[in-house]
């Protein structure tokens, strides 16, 4: 009996003794189960940080290094203003503030142009339009088949109208050209020339860009402003961002040439900004006694639109900074000591981003009938 009782409680005992064995497993079990750490906030430079896994450069890839391509267009004329075209690469010399610039980029061929006739359609052309026309029909006449050219008529600021946009046909740019009418109004040439100037550079970037074209605005007007929105200071800043070439036809004559005590004369001050224009742009004044001179300037300013050399450079100092930097071209004597001048644009601005200088206003495009 004794040994059943005995027996019993040694099962007794080992089943609480498993029981308690399995208990304490599972609850060392559980006391060692991982945890999820709270993220910690960070302490600036308390842990190591990672080093840059470093840029790995295969040989066989092409590096791309990103330049800039300063591109001059030429006018190389004799002390008489005469063209000259038979000029080689090696007399040409190009200097940036003063340093010397490898050319890398040089054509004497003759190169398409886009350019946009800026007619003054304001009281003060009235005895002058049929002239105008009339040369203005030369330009078209002269067109190669690659060029396109706009119309554009200019009073006032709020009456600045594209009459035809760029277009290589002929019959167009007459019939837009034969209704020409003038008008009275406050005449804005700054304002005029802006917009024109950045009628063509759009024009010329929606293009294909290696079907480059050279740009030109070719100017017809008295030249004395009275009422733009722009300043000649945004002017002049938007041609040292441009390639694009102004040339000016000035009917001076008739403006007044009395000046002031410290001001000076209407003539003197319109003859000034026309000047600086083409001086700023590369391009070139005129000013002819009267219309009858017309013809022979536009026959003049259709060769030397093409009759130009091409030259391009990329330059020592590649920093765009946004600072102008000024460009001159020097040419070595011809033979028998021939004076060789060069004339092109006075500088240009190094800056990559060349923020707009517009306002939302733009060229007003008039449907045709």
């Amino acid at each position: 009996m004794k040994r059943r009782h005995f027996g019993l409680l040694l099962i007794v005992f080992a089943v609480a003794a498993a029981w308690q064995l399995g208990w304490a497993n599972a609850s060392s079990a559980q006391t060692s189960a991982p945890r999820t750490a709270p993220t910690p906030t960070p302490t600036p430079f308390a842990t190591p940080r990672p080093s840059p896994t470093p840029n790995v450069i295969d040989d066989d890839e092409p590096i791309k290094v990103e330049t800039e391509l300063v591109n001059l267009n030429v006018r190389v004329v004799d002390r008489n203003n005469r063209s000259i075209n038979d000029v080689p690469q090696k007399d040409f010399r190009i200097f940036e503030d003063g340093v010397a610039q490898q050319i890398e980029f040089f054509s004497r061929a003759e190169v398409p142009t886009n350019y946009a006739l800026l007619l003054d359609g304001s009281g003060s052309m009235r005895s002058q339009i049929e002239k105008v026309i009339e040369a203005g029909k030369i330009f078209v006449a002269s067109n190669r088949p690659a060029d396109e050219t706009a119309i554009i008529r200019f009073i006032s600021s709020d009456k600045i109208t594209i009459e035809q946009n760029f277009t290589s046909n002929k019959a167009d740019l007459e019939d837009a050209l034969e209704n020409l009418v003038v008008e009275g109004g406050q005449t804005a040439v700054i304002d005029a020339v802006y917009l024109a100037v950045d009628n063509v550079e759009q024009y010329e970037k929606s293009k294909n860009p290696d079907d480059r074209k050279r740009r030109a605005v070719i100017l017809v007007s008295d030249g004395e402003d009275r009422d733009s929105y722009y300043t000649e200071k945004q002017l002049v800043e938007l041609l040292r961002e441009s390639e694009t070439q102004i040339y000016v036809i000035g009917f001076i004559n008739e403006l007044s040439k009395e000046g002031g005590m410290i001001s000076r004369s209407p003539q003197a001050k319109a003859k000034a900004f026309l000047d600086r224009l083409a001086a700023e742009s590369g391009g070139k004044a005129y000013y002819p006694s009267s219309a009858n001179e017309l013809p022979q300037i536009a026959r003049e300013i259709s060769s030397e639109m093409r009759s130009q050399y091409s030259i391009g450079y990329i330059p020592t100092n590649d920093a765009r900074d946004g600072s102008f930097r000024n460009i001159k071209v020097q040419i070595a004597d011809g033979p028998n000591g021939q004076k060789r001048i060069a004339v092109t644009r006075a500088g240009r601005t190094a800056d990559g981003s060349k923020p707009s200088l517009r306002d939302n206003r733009d060229v007003n495009t008039r449907p045709k009938n």
